[in-house]
């Protein structure tokens, strides 16, 4: 099953970047023109610099945002900003972070895993891919021959054997630490002893991993591999090509935070919003409960968060003024009409899957728009201020419903999970050459 390696990491040198926390960065899928500016400027060295470089009006092929990432590692290198362990390792990450008022750690290995096809069902995904992403990473494996961020993948700690052998290289100081930024802090320890990287391998080749956050990139790598191969007349299988830097969580632990994608909505006609009431209420219980300006979302989150975890629960601000809609499945079946037929009894109960599958099929022909957030504060505030016509307000989707999607073979809609915070750029990367 799953097969994973230690590899010669390459980090940052302490000696010349004091805080690891102004320079890492979030992987380029979240990175903004907005937030991209604010990291070129936080830190010279900040690795947006190698994840996410900027694009130029006068790129061309031979000088464009990828190049320009191989030339800064490169010189980076030269300049020992950038240094390479010298024994392969896996690496234990302590990633803390805030959330509703709260400090979360979560704990991961990071490791090269070798890389196998998705019809082997060894790595499983929960979500699709979109060529365009795919294709941005695949460029830049090929100009920088290193994987830049790390995969987020799960699996299970069966009888506690990892945790184990965590907990006692916990107590050792760790080799690289960061101060907190952006409410974010890290602590990195190195595992080089031969028979500690035995165990952790064996405590997971037995099982599949599960893909969290990443698709695109293991895509990409899969991609990469199958051009390196083509183009080497010997090839062992033991290459660097073959493995992708992955970091590994254990589906119970208690940092693993799941966010959802709030559904935000404008530029729907009076007709299209008629339409969507009715459609509400063929397929929905509808209550009507008013809604105070001051804590709508605390009243929103209080709804969402109560009850039955298994009932299918929405709640709908923005199509009735001063009123919030909280949505009650009546039928599935009815809900299965609209969903096409390939796909899992799993997938037809959840709730992302079903409000997107209700939205109006004409939405986007006539200049509506739809977009996401994972802050439920922030959707309610953009239809409050009148932004965006209609938030649809999820519960997050369960870890468990991730691997069950995964384990029958099924995916789900689109921006359905948000595994919150994404696991950083920068902290260590994994040359291929």
């Amino acid at each position: 099953m799953a097969e994973i390696h230690p590899f010669r990491g390459v980090h940052y040198n302490q000696r010349q970047v004091k805080d690891l926390a102004e320079v890492i960065c979030p992987p380029y899928d979240v990175i903004s023109p907005q937030l991209q500016q604010e990291l070129y400027q936080r830190n010279e060295y900040n690795f947006v610099r190698l994840e996410h470089n900027r694009e130029l009006p006068q790129d061309t092929t031979k000088d464009n945002k990828y190049t320009r990432s191989a030339a800064v590692l490169e010189r980076w290198l030269a300049q020992k900003v950038l240094v390479a362990d010298e024994t392969p390792s896996i690496y234990l990450h302590d990633h803390y972070f805030h959330h509703n008022g709260r400090e979360y750690r979560r704990r991961g290995i990071i490791a090269g895993v070798r890389l196998q096809e998705w019809a082997d069902n060894v790595v499983r995904p929960h979500e699709g891919t979109l060529a365009e992403h795919t294709t941005d990473r695949l460029s830049l494996l090929w100009v920088c021959q290193a994987n830049t961020s790390p995969i987020l993948a799960l699996f299970e700690d069966k009888g506690g054997r990892v945790s184990a052998l965590l907990t006692k290289k916990e107590k050792s100081l760790p080799m690289l630490s960061s101060g907190e930024i952006d409410g974010e802090r890290h602590n990195l320890w190195a595992i080089n002893d031969p028979e500690a990287i035995n165990q952790l391998g064996a405590s997971l080749s037995d099982q599949p991993l599960y893909i969290a956050d990443g698709h695109h990139r293991y895509e990409s790598a899969l991609t990469y591999r199958r051009e390196r191969r083509a183009g080497s007349s010997s090839v062992s299988g033991e290459e660097a090509f073959n493995f992708v830097m992955m970091e590994l969580v254990d589906f119970a632990d208690p940092g693993l935070v799941i966010l959802p994608a709030h559904r935000l909505v404008r530029g729907m006609s009076k007709a299209a919003l008629s339409e969507l009431a009715a459609r509400l209420q063929s397929f929905f219980e509808v209550e009507e409960l008013p809604v105070g300006k001051a804590d709508a979302w605390g009243q929103i989150n209080g709804l969402l968060s109560g009850g039955d975890s298994s009932e299918v629960k929405l709640v709908l601000l923005g199509l009735v003024e001063g009123r919030l809609l909280q949505l009650r499945l009546r039928d599935f079946n009815a809900a299965d009409q609209m969903m096409p037929h390939f796909h899992s009894e799993l997938y037809k109960r959840l709730d992302v899957d079903i409000v997107d599958s209700v939205i109006p099929h004409e939405l986007g022909r006539g200049g509506e728009s739809i977009t996401y957030s994972y802050d439920g504060q922030d959707a309610v505030n953009r239809v409050l201020s009148q932004e965006y016509q209609l938030a649809f307000l999820l519960s997050p989707v369960r870890v468990e419903a991730v691997k069950a999607i995964a384990d029958a073979g099924d995916k789900m809609s689109r921006k359905a999970t948000y595994f919150y915070p994404k696991a950083p750029a920068g902290l260590v990367l994994h040359r291929l050459d």
